[in-house]
């Protein structure tokens, strides 16, 4: 096994552009809400987050920025494979696509290190949702 250091701050020499759309991941869904339950309202720390289809997949739902929220485990569990509509459960905000700049101002609302490093390891909070 080899270990490599790396900086922990990198200076651009020049300016490269943001992505039109931010990458749909974990982490930026909960950003984008807040790191909120959106059927509850109740503030958590990451690890008690698990995100939720509006529109079930198994009733066609698919896996965007408009059909999934951040919900708790036990909202997630409560609302299942039903409708928001059979459930009782509806979101408090309407789940948008939101542009970089709407998820850099949200960060900048949190502390630094909001995410325990000892966490990073072990969720896939950078990994590309699949989209279907």
């Amino acid at each position: 096994s080899q270990s490599i250091n790396l900086p922990s701050v990198i200076s651009l020499k020049e300016y490269i552009p943001l992505g039109r759309k931010p990458a749909f991941t974990r982490f930026n869904v909960f950003l984008r809400d807040r790191f909120t339950c959106q059927y509850c309202g109740h503030g958590y720390v990451t690890e008690d987050l698990t995100f939720d289809h509006v529109v079930p997949r198994s009733r066609g739902g698919r896996t965007t920025w408009e059909n999934v929220v951040t919900a708790c485990a036990p909202c997630n569990l409560s609302k299942g494979h039903r409708m928001p509509g059979e459930s009782g459960v509806f979101p408090l905000r309407h789940p948008i696509e939101p542009s970089n700049f709407q998820l850099h101002e949200q960060g900048r609302s949190f502390p630094p290190n909001f995410l325990h490093e000892s966490w990073r390891d072990f969720l896939y909070w950078d990994s590309e949702l699949e989209n279907g």
